[in-house]
């Protein structure tokens, strides 16, 4: 299909958005085309701020428009706990539970041999650093349940065990509203294995 030489590199710049592919590259590029000007002018505007103005979290590596992000200013979590996570994008699920209300650390990815990440690719020395000047009690260990983080979260625990701090894993099961049958033997042993006296 032929394109306007600037439709064309608008299309080409969409498909290097993850998750979009040709067919949606057209949709959204054919959607700003028709949409008013000031819509795709927010657009762009938005894009320009948000890399212009945010930045890591000096704290704790979490997206951040001041030197700290809102959850390490504020006054009312609690310090003593720790929720360690790959990327600042896990934060949020969490934050929607209104069930943890300590403090965050971004590792900035986890541990892949296969592709190289080792741990001195991520922050996992400032974590160390944290747990050396702060008063933490517990870390609570949040990354994904693969076989990437699986082995991240065997090697903190490992490096944070010693110090004295508690180390929590998330529990891992079933989704409610979910049917046994259709479950994978690793999320039901799981669930198993995390099963608690009712």
């Amino acid at each position: 299909m032929y394109a306007a030489p600037p439709i064309q590199k608008l299309l080409d710049e969409l498909e290097r958005l993850p998750g979009i592919g040709p067919k949606s590259a057209q949709r959204i590029a054919y959607w700003l085309l028709n949409a008013d000007r000031a819509v795709a002018l927010r657009l762009s505007e938005a894009i320009a701020e948000v890399k212009e103005s945010v930045h890591f979290c000096a704290r704790c590596f979490n997206y951040a428009q001041d030197e700290l992000c809102e959850v390490c200013r504020s006054v009312t979590r609690d310090p003593q706990i720790i929720c360690v996570v790959s990327e600042p994008r896990d934060i949020p699920p969490i934050e929607r539970t209104a069930m943890f209300s300590g403090l965050y650390h971004v590792l900035g990815g986890a541990l892949s041999p296969m592709e190289g990440i080792g741990p001195d690719d991520l922050n996992i020395n400032a974590l160390l650093q944290r747990l050396a000047t702060e008063e933490v009690g517990e870390v609570l260990l949040a990354t994904n349940p693969n076989v990437e983080g699986e082995t991240t979260a065997a090697y903190l625990a490992r490096l944070i065990k010693p110090l004295g701090i508690t180390v929590t894993r998330l529990a891992s099961g079933l989704p409610v509203g979910g049917d046994l049958e259709f479950a994978d033997e690793v999320t039901l042993g799981r669930a198993i294995e995390s099963r608690r006296v009712l």
